[in-house]
């Protein structure tokens, strides 16, 4: 049967490649940030619709959750997961389908996740008479901003009513050649946190220091100070990125500020380690400004977890993959330090979460991620769709053959 359905996927994932390609430029040209994806959100449901697909919409505002039903419904459900939101990043790129929206841009590929996802659903409704059980595809809002798009819909049923089995995800990545795709074992993301530190001194004349408490030397201080925590503290084995990413401070030349406003992220793979570390980064930090006679107030926003792909269903999907795809094309992946919320889903479930390559093999379109000249190498429209179709009916033959013998 597989054999079978390999290559009706590998064929209609051809036809319908150029009518992914329009979607996908129309996403990328009129981009919403997180939780304002009220535009996106309708077009999504619109597209679905005319595919008569069972959909509901509204789920964390602009959420939207669709069910492709195969012979006996029941059996069971696994899920597939796309976010839609954009980044507040003006577009520098020179294509047709610039981004419309002033300071707002499809720069981490979220464009191509929906595109390829309204791709699946219209690949797998047309098979529904071939598989048993449910495929549940999740449109989700708001990957990009803490707390995120994904809890949000977990907490009002996402998972629920039918519950899947497991769920599995796609990003593109710009450093792996369109027609490959990357997996990671286990841990394959780090969490992320955000910092917001305040520093008060005492406002004077830059000539007569000795008046004033400079926030800005002690800012200095702290600054150094951390990424030595970071460095002398933790684990060697243990992966951990501090970077402070914003400093504002002062309005002349002559005069020491009263205020510094510091803000960064932190990440780890460690939780035992993230705990201990908004700890001692709290008390570095004030203890360092009171010693040098200010104050410090330092504000840590908890963010997504570690993302841990589930080892069995990781290595069922590198299998399909290969199978799907040829061997070659498919590449082990290190663990990086970015964030995803799907580490929310799989939390819950068990999920896989993988790469799609979007870069060209003459490396013109190589731009990474969250720059204003990042772009796609659009043949992913074809592979990426196809393969999700394919991963996911692979997992459901495996989910209802569990049910069988339960």
């Amino acid at each position: 049967m597989y054999d079978h359905l390999k290559g009706t996927i590998k064929k209609m994932a051809r036809v319908q490649h150029a009518t992914l390609v329009d979607i996908r430029r129309h996403l990328h040209k009129h981009p919403e940030l997180s939780f304002q994806e009220f535009d996106t959100a309708k077009f999504i449901a619109k597209t679905l619709k005319s595919l008569s697909i069972e959909l509901q919409e509204g789920i964390a505002n602009t959420g939207i959750v669709a069910l492709i039903k195969g012979k006996n419904p029941d059996k069971a459900t696994v899920a597939l997961r796309a976010d839609m939101d954009a980044l507040p990043i003006q577009e520098s790129n020179d294509v047709p389908y610039k981004s419309q929206n002033d300071g707002v841009m499809h720069a981490c590929g979220h464009d191509v996740h929906t595109a390829s996802l309204i791709g699946v659903a219209k690949l797998l409704n047309d098979l529904k008479e071939e598989f048993e059980g449910t495929i549940k595809l999740i449109f989700q809002p708001a990957e990009e901003k803490n707390p995120g798009g994904a809890i949000a819909m977990i907490k009002e049923g996402v998972l629920e009513h039918p519950t899947p089995a497991s769920i599995m995800g796609q990003h593109v990545d710009p450093s792996i050649p369109v027609g490959k795709v990357g997996f990671v074992k286990g841990t394959m993301l780090g969490s992320s946190d955000e910092l917001y530190i305040t520093i008060k001194g005492k406002e004077g004349h830059a000539a007569s220091p000795q008046h004033a408490v400079d926030p800005i030397l002690i800012a200095a201080h702290i600054i150094v100070a951390l990424q030595q925590l970071v460095s002398r503290n933790c684990n060697p084995v243990v992966p951990s990125v501090l970077s402070l990413c914003q400093i504002n401070a002062g309005t002349t030349t002559n005069v020491i500020p009263e205020v510094v406003q510091i803000a960064g992220t932190f990440r780890t793979v460690d939780e035992q380690w993230r705990e201990e570390a908004h700890r001692k980064m709290t008390d570095l930090a004030c203890g360092v400004a009171k010693a040098m006679g200010g104050h410090c107030e330092l504000v840590i926003n908890q963010g997504y977890p570690c993302l841990n792909n589930d080892l069995a269903l990781t290595q069922r999907n590198i299998e399909a993959a290969r199978a799907f795809l040829g061997a070659a094309q498919v590449v082990d992946i290190e663990l990086r330090m970015w964030a995803e919320d799907f580490a929310y889903y799989a939390q819950q479930i068990p999920g896989c979460f993988y790469y799609l390559g979007v870069q060209d093999s003459a490396q013109v379109i190589n731009s990474q991620l969250h720059t204003p000249t990042f772009n796609v190498h659009e043949a992913a429209l074809e592979l990426g769709p196809g393969l999700m179709a394919w991963l996911a009916l692979k997992e459901l033959g495996v989910q209802v053959l569990i049910a069988l013998e339960i």
